[in-house]
């Protein structure tokens, strides 16, 4: 009997071992999906670019798509006064782990940078504007 006893304090060893020697799963982030991807930047471009007041997009309007069949919510940026012409600025979201793009006039000239830094904070999940 005396080696059961034996293994069995040994297999209790050495689970107390194991246990010890786990790290607790790291905390979770943001839903890397699109569509929650997206969600996470127009409310980011909403609140820091369109309801501060921000002076470099005074003069357009945000135009939510999220709800997208094609599986690539996005927003648009657009003109103020014709909401209804070409967009300005397209940010879209694809696929899970979602894949970014930002595209259209507005990444040519000198807004883009922060357009990018802006967008990639967002969607990372820090509400902080900059």
């Amino acid at each position: 009997m005396r080696p059961r006893l034996a293994n069995a304090a040994l297999l209790t060893a050495v689970a107390a071992m194991a246990a010890a020697c786990q790290t607790s799963a790291p905390a979770t982030g943001p839903n890397r999906a699109a569509l929650p991807t997206m969600e996470r930047v127009a409310l980011g471009a909403n609140a820091c670019w369109f309801k501060s007041g921000d002076p470099a997009f005074a003069a357009y309007k945000l135009a939510p798509e999220l709800n997208s069949f094609s599986g690539r919510p996005r927003i648009l940026l657009v003109h103020k006064g014709s909401p209804e012409s070409r967009p300005l600025l397209v940010v879209q979201a694809e696929g899970s782990p979602s894949r970014l793009q930002a595209f259209g006039p507005m990444m040519q000239e000198p807004v883009a940078g922060r357009i990018t830094t802006d967008v990639n904070r967002w969607s990372a999940g820090n509400k902080a504007c900059s």
